[in-house]
Formats: C-alpha cells, sequence, structure tokens
C-alpha cells in the first residue's frame, strides 16, 4: 500500500495560481477531505494531483518518488480519479462502463481477459451494484450512476483514489451510502483517498484529516475536530462573528446522527 504526497505544490491554468504552496501526505487507508469556498481551487487542485493539470511549480509523490517521472500508464494503475464529469456513451451497460477501468491493463486492444472480467465483477459487488449490471448506464438514476463510477475506479485497483464532490446532486440516502462505502472500502483495501466535499457536517463522519483551502492565503491541514471550529469556519467562509460557533455545534451534532447510519 502507498501513500500520496506534495511539497509546495502550485496548482492553477496557464501561469495563474490558484492555490499555492500546499503540502499534504495521505496514508493508506486514510481519508483526506478538501474544504473550502466555491473558486477557491479544490477541484484544480484535485486535477494537478492527478495530472490532469500541469502543475504550476513543487511536486507530487507516490510513495516519495516522484509522480511526474512515471508513465502514462503506471500512474493509470496507481490512481484513479471519479471527477463531477460524468460519459454519456451511445449505449453501454453498467458492467462495461465498470470494467473499462481495466485499460490500464488490457493493452492497446482493450480485450478483457477472465481476470479483468472478474475484477469487473468484484467492483461491482464492492459497491452493491451487481443488480444494476446490465442496465444501460443512461437509464440508472444519478445515484446509482455515482455507484458505477466508482466502481470503474475501484476496477483499476488503484493505490489512490482522488474524488471531486462525489455526493454532489444526490439524496441524502446516495450520499450515506457513497460515502459509507468509500470509509469501508478505503479500510479495507489499504487506499489513500483525497476528495473534497461541500457537506460540511459529512466531513467528520468520514474523514481522518481534512485540507482547508481558502480564497486567499495559506493551506491548513488538520483532523475534523480541529478543522471544524468557529474560528476556522468564520475564517474560511467570510461568516459574521459569531455564525461559525453555531455552524461547528450543529456540523457535530448532525456527524453523529451521520455516522449511526454510516456503519
Amino acid at each position: 500500500m502507498k501513500k500520496i504526497s506534495t511539497e509546495a505544490l502550485d496548482a492553477g491554468y496557464g501561469r495563474k495560481i490558484v492555490v499555492g504552496d500546499v503540502n499534504l501526505e495521505v496514508q493508506p487507508g486514510e481519508i483526506l477531505a478538501l474544504m473550502g469556498p466555491n473558486g477557491a481551487g479544490k477541484s484544480t487542485l484535485l486535477k494537478t494531483i492527478t495530472s490532469q493539470l500541469q502543475k504550476l511549480g513543487g511536486v507530487v509523490m507516490l510513495d516519495g518518488r516522484d509522480l511526474s517521472g512515471m508513465d502514462e500508464q503506471f500512474r493509470a494503475r496507481e490512481m484513479a480519479l471519479v471527477s463531477t464529469e460524468r460519459p454519456r456513451p451511445e449505449w453501454m451497460t453498467c458492467r462495461e462502463m465498470v470494467s473499462t477501468g481495466r485499460y490500464p491493463y488490457t493493452g492497446r486492444l482493450g480485450i478483457l481477459s477472465q481476470e479483468d472480467r472478474k475484477k469487473t465483477e468484484e467492483a461491482l459487488k464492492m459497491v452493491q451494484a451487481e443488480a444494476i449490471g446490465d442496465a444501460d448506464f443512461n437509464e440508472i438514476s444519478d445515484g446509482q450512476r455515482q455507484r458505477i463510477m466508482l466502481a470503474r475506479a475501484l476496477c483499476q485497483e488503484p493505490e489512490i483514489l482522488v474524488l471531486d464532490e462525489p455526493t454532489s446532486f444526490l439524496d441524502v440516502q446516495f450520499k450515506l451510502d457513497i460515502l459509507g462505502t468509500l470509509r469501508r472500502i478505503s479500510k479495507e483495501k489499504g487506499i489513500a483517498v483525497i476528495l473534497s466535499l461541500h457537506e460540511l457536517e459529512f466531513i467528520p463522519a468520514v474523514a481522518d484529516r481534512v485540507l482547508c483551502i481558502p480564497e486567499e492565503g495559506d493551506t491548513r491541514m488538520g483532523t475534523p475536530e480541529e478543522m471544524l471550529t468557529g474560528t476556522v469556519l468564520e475564517e474560511l467562509f467570510h461568516l459574521p462573528a459569531g455564525a461559525g460557533v453555531d455552524m461547528a455545534e450543529g456540523i457535530r451534532t448532525y456527524a453523529e446522527a451521520l455516522q449511526k447510519w454510516m456503519r
């Protein structure tokens, strides 16, 4: 099992740094949640970590090795990304969509071996989606689609799993299912997970550590208890004085209830 880390990482577009000097480390079996206002650079940072965007400075390391020095196929085997963008294939079953996660292993022709098919079925089972394996990917619900995209990522057998807003636009039931599944698989498989979340109340229930990304200024990282305080919330989201304390208390109360249902 491997860890992911960054040193003085600068992420952005062109020559403009959106979020800079990011230093983080995620151990196997650990979940790091990114927290910050819209436009602060959470998605930009995730795309840079996964090499979807070219870094503007610093380094991303996999077990201490510079990720940029690794070939694309190797990176695809080591790291999987679940983004907010959803593929819209002309016609593909959920099982076929999940099996595309095996492409880093199949070679140029993309022919699935018996082992690849076995891994596909295992991934469907991990996210409890066996019942919709033969369904048209375009005809299932948003929650089921997100589950299939997670299965596709797991089918890659990654050491690192990166998710950009995995619970956006989902009902509470599906949010609980997705985050509970993520937490369970991360611990069982020893996968290091980095994800961004808008729903602050879910962070204490799922994350081991939190990286705060402000619109301006330095990032900071700590446990959910350290980062979800009135002072931090007021500074991060520009809340009125005193509002952060009430919000932090509400988050703690809600998170305690969520943890009971995510077990």
